[in-house]
């Protein structure tokens, strides 16, 4: 199982509805997660998150200049 905090039930339903907007977040995370260490998936994490800014850089300068369109 993967390692790190782990967020509480709020109540002993497996429905999902109880669960707040973060507990439903890091159920999700841990899922995605899978047996790999908490520590090792922040190199995964980190990644996607330059992805995305190199993707937001990409298309404001595209909006600015458009080279080939």
């Amino acid at each position: 199982m993967a390692k790190g905090r782990k967020p509480k039930e709020t109540k002993a339903s497996n429905s999902g509805a109880n669960l707040g907007f973060e507990q439903i977040l890091w159920k999700s995370a841990d899922k995605l997660r899978g047996h790999m260490d908490s520590a090792e998936y922040k190199h995964v994490v980190l990644g996607l998150i330059f992805l995305k800014c190199i993707s937001v850089a990409f298309e404001s300068k595209r909006k600015i200049a458009p080279c080939f369109t």
